[in-house]
């Protein structure tokens, strides 16, 4: 899986997704399921960014350079 495809399933998650589950039944931890539905958009997002930036070779050190500051 690239890492674009991984960055964009936030937002395929909430723009497609929510006229999915735009109902007020039933409720999710009391709240209706649509904004159930963003809110775990959003805590998944932060774990998807997380994952995108461990993945990405643009970040990562090199050998000679861990000591160094």
């Amino acid at each position: 899986m690239s890492l674009r495809l991984l960055a964009a399933l936030p937002f395929i998650g909430i723009l497609l997704g929510v006229p999915f589950v735009n109902r007020t039944e039933p409720l999710v931890l009391g709240m209706p399921l649509v904004l159930a539905w963003i809110v775990m958009w959003v805590v998944l997002t932060a774990a998807i960014m997380g994952i995108v930036y461990k993945l990405d070779p643009a970040n990562r050190i090199p050998h000679d350079a861990e000591g160094q500051s």
